[in-house]
């Protein structure tokens, strides 16, 4: 089984249902381009509607790109992200700044109805930080430091964050191709 749909908005059903269903082989994508594609195709042959659908995370260079395309997924859905980003900055102890290289990455894949797909990608680059700062934004935000910016994302505002950030970027590209 290469697909398996199941339709819900509640994440706790969701887990619950990642976890009963697990023994399927239900498979993801190897990269963040073939998860969005994944999402947008699938959502577009049910539709037979343009679709767009994102897959984005956390690469860290020192530690060869983890979490990378597991982000949400890293050390288990039910983890929380302040145990989360606690285990990458511990993991990264003692690393200088020059090896603490990180960047966010986003993919937006546009699916159409005649099976065209076009994809955007967009990152945004800086270094993994010491300990949390900042209360805005969410995940990895608050160790995602930002050297040009002298804080982590977490403590930009929203306005701020969407000029800058692999989420804006991709999708101010994907509309170019939209449009």
């Amino acid at each position: 089984m290469e697909k398996l749909i199941f339709a819900t908005g509640n994440e706790g059903k969701m887990r619950e249902i990642r976890e009963i269903l697990s023994d399927l082989g239900v498979e993801d994508g190897k990269s963040f381009e073939e998860n969005a594609v994944i999402k947008a195709k699938t959502i577009c042959e049910l539709t037979h509607e343009v679709v767009l659908a994102d897959d984005s995370g956390l690469e860290i260079d020192y530690l060869n790109g983890e979490p990378g395309i597991y982000s949400a997924r890293y050390m288990g859905e039910d983890t929380s992200y302040r145990i989360k980003n606690q285990n990458l900055i511990d993991r990264l102890e003692g690393v200088p700044d020059e090896k603490r290289t990180a960047r966010f990455v986003c993919v937006i894949a546009a699916a159409y109805p005649d099976g065209t797909v076009k994809t955007a990608r967009g990152t945004m680059e800086g270094i993994i930080g010491y300990e949390e700062r900042g209360e805005n934004g969410f995940g990895y935000d608050p160790i995602f430091f930002l050297p040009e910016y002298g804080c982590s994302s977490a403590e930009l505002s929203m306005e701020e964050k969407n000029k800058i950030s692999h989420r804006g970027k991709a999708l101010r590209a994907i509309k170019e191709v939209l449009l």
